[in-house]
This record gives C-alpha cells, sequence and structure tokens, in this order.
C-alpha cells in the first residue's frame, strides 16, 4: 500500500485563523481525501506553533499566562479545521510535553555531533518574523512583511552550522531530490543558494523564557523555528532519536517517514528549504519528496490586514455559505501555486453560478424528472479510476492542480446541463425515450460526486446515496440561492 504523508505548517498562534490558513489546511485535506480515496495509507498533519517573544509579548498584553493565551488561539484553529470538515490525523501543539522532550533530544544530538556551537549573533532582527534579516532582505530599510525596520541585535546564543550543508543542499534540490513546486519558486531558491549562500543561523535565544529549554544550557530557550520544524516529526510520535527500535515504531507512526507533500505560502519557504533540510541531514534523517509552496490571497487587490477590517475567517465563510461550499470556494478561488483575489462579492457570485444555479439546479432537475416518470435507472458509482473523466482528475490532482480539476467536473455538469435543454426530456410523453435521456445524464451526475468527495465531503456522500438508491427522489435544495 503507497504511503501519503502530508503536512501543513503549524501555525504561529500570534493570532486567530484567517483565509490564508484556511487555504493551505484545505488544500492539504483535498489531497489526503484524495489519496485514501486511491486506498493509499495516508497520515495529515497540522497544528500550531506556541513559542517565542510573539507570544511572550502578546500573552502579556492580553494579560494572560503564554501557555493559557496558546491554549485560547489553539482552540480557534481546531474548532475552524472542525467547521470545514478537515480530516487530519493529529493536530501538533508545539507546547506538547512529547514534543518538548523530543526537541530537547534532537538538539542535544545535534550539538554532540558539533552542528550546534556557542556564538554571538550580530545582525538585524525583525520581531515579526521572528528571524534575522540581511540587508538585502530589506525594501527600502524596512521588513518587506511587516514595514517596520529590524532592530540591530547582539546576543549570545547557540549557532546552527547551516553553512556545512549548504553545497549538498544546492546539489539535492538541483537534482528534485527535494522537489520544490511550482518551479518559479525551485528557481527562486536555487538562485538565494547561488547568489547568497547560507549562514549559520542563531538556535537559541538567551532572554526569552518562553521557549524549550536548550538542554546543556538552561539559560538559553530554542529559537522558535528550530523547534518548530521538529514537529513534522513528533506529529507521528517521534521521540526525538535518530533511530527507532521496532518497539518504538509499533508506538508511533514514523513509518510514514519522509513527508510526501509538504504544503505551505511562500513567505516560509526559504527556511522550509534551508534550515529545515540542514537539521534533518544533521540527524541523519530522510529529507520531504516534495514542498509545494502556494501564493497569496488579496482581497479587492489589496493586502489582508486587520487595520483594512478585510481580513475573512474561517468561521465567518462557514456561517454564510456552509462547510463545502466554502471548501468548494477556497479551492476554486486561483490557480494553485499562483496569488489570488478574492472577495465576498466574488465568492456570492462563483455561489450562486456554480453550486446553486449549477450544480445543485442539475442534481434537482434530473432527479425529480426521474421521480416523476417513476424510472428505476440502472446505475452505479465507478470508482475504477479506468473513465476518462477518472484519468484527467488523476492526473490534474497529481500536479496539484486543484482548481483545473474542478472545471473538468463543472465541464461535465455543464455538458449534462446542455444535453438536458437540448432534449427537453419533460416535453416527452415515452417513458422508455425518457429514460434514455436521463439515464447518462444521471450517470454523469454520480461520477462527478463520487470525484467530488476530496472538496465537497459531505455534498457529494448526499448526492451519491440519491443517485444510487433504487428509485431516485428529488431530495432537498443542496444550494440555496444567496
Amino acid at each position: 500500500m503507497p504511503k501519503f504523508y502530508i503536512t501543513t505548517p503549524v501555525y504561529y498562534v500570534n493570532d486567530v485563523p484567517h483565509i490564508g490558513h484556511t487555504y493551505t489546511t484545505v488544500a492539504a485535506d483535498v489531497l489526503a481525501r484524495w489519496r485514501r480515496l486511491m486506498k493509499d495509507e495516508v497520515f495529515f498533519l497540522t497544528g500550531t506553533d506556541e513559542h517565542g517573544a510573539k507570544i511572550e509579548n502578546k500573552a502579556a498584553e492580553m494579560k494572560l499566562a503564554p501557555q493559557q493565551y496558546s491554549d485560547e488561539i489553539a482552540a480557534k484553529f481546531q474548532k475552524a479545521w472542525q467547521e470545514l470538515n478537515v480530516s487530519n490525523d493529529n493536530f501538533l501543539r508545539t507546547t506538547n510535553p512529547a514534543h518538548i522532550r523530543a526537541v530537547g533530544k534532537a538538539l542535544q544530538q545535534m550539538h554532540d555531533r558539533g552542528d550546534i556551537y556557542l556564538g554571538k549573533y550580530q545582525g538585524l532582527y525583525c520581531r515579526g518574523c521572528e528571524q534575522y534579516k540581511s540587508e538585502r532582505d530589506l525594501v527600502d530599510g524596512l521588513c518587506p512583511d511587516h514595514k517596520v525596520a529590524p532592530e540591530k541585535m547582539s546576543e549570545e546564543c547557540y549557532n546552527f552550522k547551516l553553512s556545512k550543508y549548504q553545497e549538498r543542499l544546492l546539489a539535492l534540490i538541483k537534482k528534485d531530490q527535494i522537489k520544490i513546486l511550482p518551479v518559479e519558486r525551485k528557481n527562486e531558491i536555487v538562485s538565494f543558494y547561488e547568489k547568497e549562500g547560507l549562514e549559520d543561523v542563531s538556535f537559541s535565544r538567551k532572554n526569552i523564557k518562553w521557549g524549550v529549554p536548550i538542554p546543556w544550557d538552561k539559560s538559553h530557550t530554542t529559537y522558535v523555528w528550530a523547534d518548530a520544524f521538529l514537529n513534522y516529526l513528533t506529529g507521528l510520535g517521534w521521540d526525538g532519536k535518530a533511530k527507532k527500535s521496532k518497539i518504538e515504531n509499533l508506538k508511533s507512526k514514523m513509518f510514514m517517514w519522509p513527508p510526501t507533500v509538504q504544503l505551505m505560502s511562500k513567505d516560509i519557504l526559504r527556511v522550509h528549504t534551508t534550515i529545515w533540510p540542514a537539521m534533518l541531514l544533521a540527524l541523519g534523517l530522510p529529507l520531504p519528496k516534495t514542498i509545494f509552496v502556494h501564493g497569496y490571497f488579496k482581497i479587492n487587490g489589496q493586502k489582508m490586514s486587520k487595520s483594512l477590517g478585510n481580513v475573512i475567517a474561517p468561521g465567518d465563510l462557514v456561517k454564510k455559505y456552509g462547510t463545502d461550499a466554502s471548501r468548494f470556494l477556497v479551492m476554486s478561488a486561483a490557480v494553485f501555486g499562483h496569488d489570488g483575489d478574492i472577495s465576498w462579492e466574488k465568492f456570492d457570485d462563483k455561489y450562486n453560478a456554480d453550486l446553486a444555479n449549477g450544480l445543485g439546479n442539475l442534481v434537482a432537475r434530473v432527479s425529480n424528472l426521474i421521480e416523476k416518470n417513476n424510472l428505476e435507472l440502472k446505475i452505479k458509482l465507478e470508482v475504477n479510476g479506468h473513465l476518462p473523466l477518472h484519468k484527467k482528475y488523476a492526473a490534474l490532482m497529481a500536479e496539484f492542480k486543484f482548481d483545473e480539476a474542478l472545471k473538468l467536473l463543472w465541464q461535465r455538469l455543464r455538458q449534462a446541463d446542455e444535453t438536458l435543454s437540448e432534449k427537453k426530456p419533460w416535453a416527452i410523453k415515452d417513458a422508455k425515450a425518457v429514460e434514455k435521456i436521463l439515464q447518462p445524464i444521471a450517470q454523469d451526475i454520480l461520477n462527478v460526486a463520487g470525484l467530488l468527495k476530496p472538496f465537497m465531503p459531505a455534498i457529494a456522500e448526499k448526492i451519491i446515496a440519491q443517485f444510487s438508491a433504487g428509485q431516485i427522489k428529488k431530495g432537498e435544495n443542496l444550494f440555496p440561492r444567496i
């Protein structure tokens, strides 16, 4: 049985979930559900990143202990993914005691092997990113993401020998042994390696209490990125040791390692293609197979921001459109891997056109005609993957072309709708002639519903149940018009 291990990043709890987090998580869920349909052994991991200076400060602002603050925000992420029917196998919080123990063991191993050493870090530090920046990263002296000037900082810290892995990682990326998609993102990273290169990076902070203590020096806590990356291992039950015994393997899902696909947005691509794989090399562990990077959403051409009041929360989507329609709208909003422009108006238009007037209306018309004519159709759900529709769909899904996979299904629905309008079965008295028209259309609806399961699981199951029944009856209105 093929293995399929998919991850989202652990989302930073400095803020509540928004549509950017939703996009990554629903995309990961679509892939996980599709691979389960393909009968793969699937493990899908998501979670929250809860340590660091920013969380310590945010909790203080809210007059809460950092753990209490983290608990509240992590619960909001969990609720959001439940509302969106996300089928993750684990939700890893970096404040989980087992994760903290494993991080300590992993750092100790890297230190013992000489990959972590005491030094001093001098540089420009952006608190928003919780990252050191080079002058080249800045735009007009400001962090391009947070529009603030980084602080000059100099402090004693434990550094990780990132530079040691420069040539090895560059060779692996060039050969696609770590496949970075879309290809322009791979080119961007190769260019970064060749022009700027890797420098050793700070792995600890001395004056930050809210973090995983460095095991050999408790006056330091682990730099938040080093802690967060290890979630991809601890989420499978990894205990921090590079080699696993058979007994430990039974307790964990480590046989799923390495990740088949790691999904993320482009702002964290660089750290995921430098620090993260270097840590795995230092631990002697296999590297992720594919890193896929999606774009950002703009709202009516503007960047999402709280000050503009244009942030779209997952709960608001579900409240307005329902779970499955929200999943559809998010996944069809842009070419996956590129930026997209969205708005409530665009969502309303797409909901009405594709769901209320499209899929919902076709299902209602066809099931109503079948019931009126008292037809017993001989159709069944095709799941063998041999139909041309299945093959085209599978090829698009394998290339992460989710929007095109949905367009393919809607093209089939439109063809069915056109056949219905052209042949006008409601005007025909002969039941056999009506059956001849409706049978292939009903079969198309059933086939499309089968392939819609990864995107719209509950609605797809409703349509499958309705069209697989011996006597098909008109059901409820699937998508009330907005």
